[in-house]
C-alpha cells in the first residue's frame, strides 16, 4: 500500500533553522537515492507521524510529492525521534524502485503465553525486538509474528525458527537468539541456597572416615 505525503523543498539548513521548522510543526528532512543529489526538504509532522503509526509503519511506501520537483517513491529511513518529547526531529527519505530489493528493519510480535510462564512461573526474556530483512518494497511485512506459546523453561527461539515469509530474506545469522523463557532470579537464588544448605548438612567423605577411625580406636581400648 502506498501513501502520499507532501513536502516542501528549499528549506534553510542549520540547527537554528531546523528548530524553527519544528516549532512551526514541520520535520526537517532529506531526499536522496537513485543518483539524485541530496535534496533538503521538510514535511508536516502530523501527517508524517500518522503514516508511520499506520499499517505500514516506518516501512510504508511513501509517494513523496515535493513542490517544484515532482513525486518520488520513497521509504523513510533514519527516523530520529526526540528522546524526551513525542516529536520527530529529522527523517531521511530514500528514493526506491518497486522492483529492486531493499533492506528494512521489521519489528517482532510475540504471540501467546509460554508454557514455562503459565506452568512454572518463568519469565520471558527477549534478546531481539526487530530484525533486518531484504525484500522488494511491496513485500516488506509490517511485522513478524513469533509464536512463543510452546516454550518451556530454557527453550530458545532463534532466527532459524522464524516463519518463512514469501519474498523475505532474514539477514541476521540463523543462530541469532530471539527469545527464551527463564526462571526468575529469586527462584534461582532460592534453589542455590537450598542446595548449599543441603551440602552443609551432609558429612564429607573425610569426616566419615575420621568417625570410622574413632569408632575403631574406642573398640580396641
Amino acid at each position: 500500500m502506498e501513501v502520499t505525503l507532501r513536502a516542501e523543498a528549499g528549506r534553510e539548513q542549520g540547527s537554528r533553522a531546523s528548530r524553527r521548522l519544528r516549532r512551526a510543526g514541520s520535520v526537517p528532512a532529506v531526499l536522496y537515492g537513485h543518483g539524485i543529489e541530496p535534496l533538503p526538504i521538510s514535511v508536516n509532522h502530523r501527517e508524517f507521524a500518522a503514516i508511520i503509526k499506520g499499517e505500514g509503519g516506518e516501512n510504508a511506501i511513501i509517494a513523496l510529492n515535493v513542490d517544484g520537483h515532482g513525486t518520488f517513491t520513497t521509504l523513510a529511513r533514519e527516523v530520529v525521534k526526540n528522546p524526551t518529547k513525542p516529536f520527530i526531529n529529522h527523517v531521511d527519505f530514500l528514493q526506491i524502485s518497486l522492483d529492486e530489493l531493499v533492506t528494512a528493519e521489521v519489528g517482532l510480535e510475540f504471540i501467546g503465553e509460554p508454557l514455562g510462564v503459565k506452568n512454572d512461573g518463568g519469565i520471558i526474556e527477549t534478546m531481539r525486538v526487530a530484525l533486518e530483512i531484504e525484500a522488494l518494497p511491496t513485500a516488506i511485512p509490517s511485522h513478524i509474528d513469533v509464536d512463543i506459546s510452546h516454550l518451556e523453561i530454557h527453550d530458545l527461539i532463534t532466527v532459524a525458527d522464524l516463519p518463512q515469509i514469501e519474498g523475505v530474506t532474514y539477514l541476521d545469522d540463523e543462530d541469532t537468539p530471539i527469545v527464551t523463557v527463564s526462571l526468575p532470579a529469586a527462584v534461582l537464588a532460592e534453589g542455590d541456597a537450598e542446595a548449599a544448605a543441603g551440602e552443609e548438612g551432609e558429612p564429607t567423605d573425610e569426616s566419615a572416615d575420621e568417625d570410622s577411625e574413632d569408632s575403631s580406636d574406642e573398640g580396641g581400648e
